[in-house]
Order: structure tokens, then C-alpha cells, then sequence
């Protein structure tokens, strides 16, 4: 095994994904791991690292497989060395340019749900001030 390589376990604490998660990525498409040692392990690339924390960033944005799916494809295309059509180009781009703009309405509801939830641990909080207040 090259030093350029990573077993499943380094890549899920570099990840902090659970190694069934990186399997069920694995399962779905969405990664193959770049080799296979002698002893038949998933070896994996600092690339392959890149793509799980790609899908690992997408996930709490409500992104669905196939829609990963298809930003890795997009992504993998546009970064490729093999020369790209002027329209396909614009057609990843517009791609690309839609999940950026999904992303940051997903963000924005994130930060909605996220005041609530602190506003709600603040009441408690004030809750248990009061009757701690009361007892004394």
C-alpha cells in the first residue's frame, strides 16, 4: 500500500463519517474507492477524501443522492483535462449555478430553524431561572 493511499477507517476519521455511511456512498455511486490492497481493503486517494466531504457537506442541506450524484458528475466533468463543448460547458455551469443557489437557500433556512431552536433553549433556560427564583 502507496503512502498516497488511505484505508476506509482513516478516511472516515478524516471525514468524520461512519465507515457504513462511506459504504452506503460506495453502494450508491457516489465513491469508488481508488484500489484495493493485496488483502482486498477499499484504499482510498486524498481525492476520494475530497468527494466524501462534498457529500458530506450536501447532506445537512437536504441534497438528495441523485442530486450528489449529478454535482459530482458535474464537478468531475468540468475539472477533467478532456477539452468541453462551449454548451456543455455553459450547461455545467448553469448546473453548478443551481446548486449553489439551492445551497444558500438551503443555508438560509438553516439559520431560520437554527434562531428558533435558540430562542426555544433560551426560554428554558429563563424557566429554570424563574422557579430556581422561587424556591429560594
Amino acid at each position: 500500500m502507496g503512502s498516497d493511499h488511505m484505508q476506509i477507517g482513516e478516511v472516515a476519521a478524516r471525514t468524520e463519517l461512519s465507515l457504513r455511511t462511506i459504504r452506503h456512498y460506495e453502494e450508491a455511486g457516489l465513491v469508488v474507492p481508488s484500489a484495493r490492497s493485496q488483502g482486498g481493503f477499499r484504499l482510498y486517494t486524498e481525492r476520494d477524501v475530497q468527494r466524501l466531504m462534498v457529500i458530506r457537506r450536501m447532506k445537512p442541506l437536504g441534497f438528495t443522492l441523485d442530486q450528489m450524484r449529478d454535482l459530482l458528475e458535474v464537478t468531475d466533468r468540468l475539472d477533467s483535462d478532456s477539452p468541453i463543448e462551449t454548451y456543455e460547458r455553459n450547461d455545467l455551469l448553469r448546473r453548478l449555478r443551481e446548486y449553489e443557489t439551492a445551497s444558500q437557500e438551503s443555508v438560509t433556512r438553516l439559520r431560520v430553524q437554527l434562531a428558533r431552536a435558540e430562542e426555544f433553549a433560551r426560554t428554558l433556560a429563563d424557566r429554570i431561572d424563574r422557579a430556581v427564583a422561587q424556591d429560594r
